[in-house]
């Protein structure tokens, strides 16, 4: 319930964050009194908006920060040990009963004409003779004759 509030208010003092921040005026704002900007010091008082939405903005991120470190923690400190993880609520699924393990059978290799009829023929030997390389072609191709012919007759004016 505390989580669910905190994202909440989490979420809410980003939004207000980001509206305070871009209401500000920037570095070039006196650019801008010529179309109206300067009437912000009538709805803020005399000393105008920068000081309202400055220390509004300071105080947001104070507790947007306060709220993360707190919600990090939080999590950090309320892990389960590896033994609640193991008998956790499964809902639906715990009023099923747990199937016990299988036994597999023995595996035992069958050995020639003694295997029955049914069974999983055995593997071949494993043959580890290495194949040999083709024999190596030595000759040399030879660069085809140059021709003596040109191809374009030259013109000559």
């Amino acid at each position: 319930m505390l989580m669910t509030i905190l994202n909440v208010l989490y979420v809410l003092i980003a939004i207000a964050m980001i509206v305070l921040i871009l209401m500000q005026r920037g570095a070039g704002a006196q650019a801008g009194s010529g179309f109206g900007a300067g009437a912000s010091a009538t709805v803020f008082g005399s000393r105008g908006a920068g000081n309202f939405l400055s220390k509004s903005t300071k105080w947001l991120a104070i507790s947007f920060f306060a709220i993360s470190l707190f919600m990090g923690w939080n999590a950090t400190h309320n892990l389960r040990p590896k033994a609640q993880q193991a008998q956790q609520d499964l809902g639906l699924m715990s009023d099923i009963p747990a199937a016990p393990a299988a036994q597999a059978p023995a595996a035992t290799a069958p050995t020639g004409a003694a295997a029955p009829a049914g069974s999983v023929p055995a593997a071949p030997a494993a043959n580890n003779a290495v194949p040999a390389a083709p024999a190596a072609n030595t000759a040399v191709p030879t660069a085809p004759a140059a021709s003596t012919t040109s191809a374009a007759p030259s013109q000559n004016d």
